[in-house]
């Protein structure tokens, strides 16, 4: 009697320690396998963000030497309306220019909630989902006002972000609007793909609205310094 009270309890150690340890390894899958997309998702960053740099002095170059061309007309008493659409277009893909069209509204909330653990939304993380959306081929973008151009700096500031020097956030945190003007299924399909999904897994809640977007002009500085 004794001896099988025994094996039971040892039996029952066994498969406590069998749960246990299955409850474990599946635990340390799933922080590599988060580990692992927060790794894919910031290896994006610098190839993405000198992308964005090399075509944010492109377009400085280009409006400039647009801009030339206008003055030099306007001079002779005429206007090329060819050239001043160009020159629109220019300004409004260098963010200094208001623009309105259909697009997408993302709300994003990073604040704790009672049922659930959240971790909070970083600058690494911004900075992805604006370039994510600039690669689905968004015209325009802006983050909670702020517009997003070549030069934009995303950056921590005690407990605050800042987005071109203007602080975005609190310490308690607040939920993000960002707004996107291009093709509504193609913005959806990969923001939906490439970044809520993996937003989602980590306790923050993520909605998307497809409407007819406002987004401020850039009303920071160009400052593109030629290497010598």
């Amino acid at each position: 009697m004794g001896r099988n009270v025994l094996a039971i309890s040892v039996t029952s150690v066994a498969i406590a320690l069998g749960v246990l340890l299955g409850m474990s390894i599946q635990t340390q899958r799933n922080v590599d396998s988060l580990d692992a997309l927060q790794s894919q998702r910031l290896s994006s960053v610098k190839n993405l963000l000198a992308s964005a740099q090399a075509e944010s002095k492109q377009l400085k170059e280009e409006h400039d030497s647009l801009t030339a061309q206008l003055d030099q007309v306007r001079n002779q008493g005429g206007s090329s309306p060819g050239l001043l659409a160009e020159l629109d277009q220019y300004r409004m893909m260098a963010g200094t220019v208001a623009v309105q069209g259909p697009g997408i509204q993302i709300t994003i909330d990073d604040r704790q909630q009672d049922h659930k653990t959240v971790f909070p939304l970083t600058i690494d993380d911004l900075m992805v989902i604006a370039n994510t959306l600039k690669f689905a081929g968004a015209e325009a973008i802006s983050i909670n006002g702020q517009r997003i151009v070549g030069p934009t700096a995303i950056v921590m500031s005690g407990s605050n972000k800042l987005i071109n020097q203007v602080p975005i956030s609190r310490a308690d945190g607040m939920p993000y609007e960002i707004l996107a003007i291009g093709n509504q299924d193609q913005l959806v399909d990969y923001f939906s793909k490439l970044e809520a999904t993996a937003l989602k897994q980590v306790g923050i809640s993520v909605s998307i609205v497809r409407k007819t977007v406002q987004i401020p002009s850039y009303k920071g500085a160009y400052d593109i310094r030629k290497s010598s």
